[in-house]
């Protein structure tokens, strides 16, 4: 009997490979169509974590990285037992983690996020009385407490690739163009960024953004998020003047490495299944645990 194969893609990753899979999308795009698809086998072009909270949400299925190295700076600047020491120093908090996060980073979580649904999800908590911890991002975090008048205890871990983004030269790029200009900005970017910003939102809200833009078409949209996104973006809206935000003098392109780990090639060596990592180390234990806080999520954003 032929095994159904499902291929996920992150709009991170490159044109080419978005064009292969069944599915292109957020993170929580990607996690509810994980859930709910048939398949016997999920190729996730993506990231380790992606590949993860797909396994541990659709157990049945075997699910493949096609490049066993794709991961995430928010996960490698995590140390799990800190992280344990951390929580447990804050036990009657709610941990609220967001999904660029290891399974055993979730396992030790009352609730995961995306950046789609994290202010929703944190405002139901606190209008219940509860206090909230948040990680691992610390700008995303930052940029909540600023916005929301939380005070929330942060865990102290960034994405290497948001993190960059750099608010005098996105001034000084800005005060250079003539007319209409634009700034929309994912949460992950560092506050000072976000304080310039016209739009914040997450990866798909930005693409929404722009979809739905209603402006002078002669205008420039810098867009401060991973590069991967402008692709759709400008397929969308191709008469638009759509453009990275700088990261620092004479450069504008910044790219996730990880996400970029995810070619052509691995993709159809593990759509052939010969090739990729097998998400199959993840302990029961873990896996039960870590279920929980996504499932609430997932709940949550039906």
């Amino acid at each position: 009997m032929k095994r159904k194969i499902v291929t996920l893609a992150h709009y991170y990753t490159i044109p080419e490979v978005q064009q292969m899979a069944d599915k292109v999308g957020d993170s929580l795009e990607l996690a509810l169509y994980a859930k709910n698809c048939d398949a016997d086998v999920i190729v996730f072009a993506g990231v380790k974590f992606m590949a993860e909270t797909a396994k541990i949400i659709n157990p049945r299925a075997k699910v493949i990285l096609p490049d066993m190295n794709s991961t995430c700076s928010l996960v490698t600047m995590t140390d799990i037992d800190s992280l344990k020491k951390w929580r447990e120093s804050y036990s009657d908090y709610e941990h609220v983690a967001y999904i660029n996060s290891s399974a055993q980073h979730k396992a030790l979580s009352d609730w995961i996020v995306t950046s789609r649904n994290v202010a929703d999800i944190i405002a139901h908590l606190y209008s219940q009385g509860k206090k909230v911890i948040y990680s691992p991002d610390r700008n995303m975090g930052a940029y909540l407490n600023f916005e929301y008048g939380y005070e929330m205890p942060l865990w102290s871990a960034v994405c290497e690739v948001h993190d960059k983004f750099n608010k005098e030269e996105l001034v000084k790029l800005m005060n250079s163009i003539t007319g209409e200009k634009y700034l929309i900005s994912h949460p992950e970017s560092p506050l000072p960024v976000l304080h310039e910003s016209h739009f914040i939102g997450s990866t798909f809200s930005l693409l929404n953004w722009v979809v739905n833009f209603s402006g002078d078409i002669s205008a420039v949209i810098l867009v401060a998020t991973e590069d991967g996104i402008l692709y759709n973006m400008r397929t969308a809206r191709p008469e638009l003047d759509i453009r990275q935000a700088p990261i620092y003098n004479g450069c504008q392109c910044n790219s996730c490495p990880y996400m970029k780990l995810n070619t052509v090639a691995s993709v159809a060596a593990a759509q052939r299944e010969e090739r990729g990592l097998v998400i199959d180390y993840l302990s029961d234990e873990v896996m039960a645990k870590a279920a929980i806080p996504i499932k609430r999520m997932l709940d949550f954003s039906l």
